[in-house]
């Protein structure tokens, strides 16, 4: 016979926040609802995904097709290609852009040449295709 998982055990899978692409961290006041659980907090609730951060996704895809495969782009060219002078605004959209599009694995964040996990990288990064 085998063994159910009682409501109050993490389940194995991990999840990312679908509006700035970090992993969530499993809770026990979720365990009724992790299946519908979206967001890991009130914050990215409140944002969801937004246009503009649908169109920092695409500056990003964009960018990186304009060239060659294995250059990287920094996430202030799509924040610059999508906000125009007021672009530095738009810096931490751009890196939730970046965050969403590893989970669905079209780019990988790197820092110093090294794939690092979106979820907890702080500083530089750089984007590049999914190799």
């Amino acid at each position: 016979m085998g063994r159910s998982r009682s409501t109050s055990e993490p389940p194995a899978e991990s999840k990312t926040c679908a509006s700035c692409g970090r992993e969530m961290q499993w809770r026990k006041k979720w365990a009724a609802t992790w299946d519908q659980v979206a967001y890991c907090s009130d914050a990215c609730r409140r944002r969801g995904v937004r246009t503009v951060d649908t169109a920092l996704e695409d500056a990003i895809r964009e960018l990186l097709a304009a060239r060659a495969a294995t250059a990287t782009i920094c996430p202030s060219e799509a924040a610059r290609s999508v906000g125009g002078d007021d672009w530095r605004e738009l810096m931490e959209p751009a890196r939730r852009a970046a965050r969403r599009l590893v989970t669905a694995g079209e780019v990988e964040i790197t820092q110093r040449g090294t794939v690092v996990d979106p979820s907890t990288a702080r500083g530089p990064i750089r984007i590049r295709r999914a190799r």
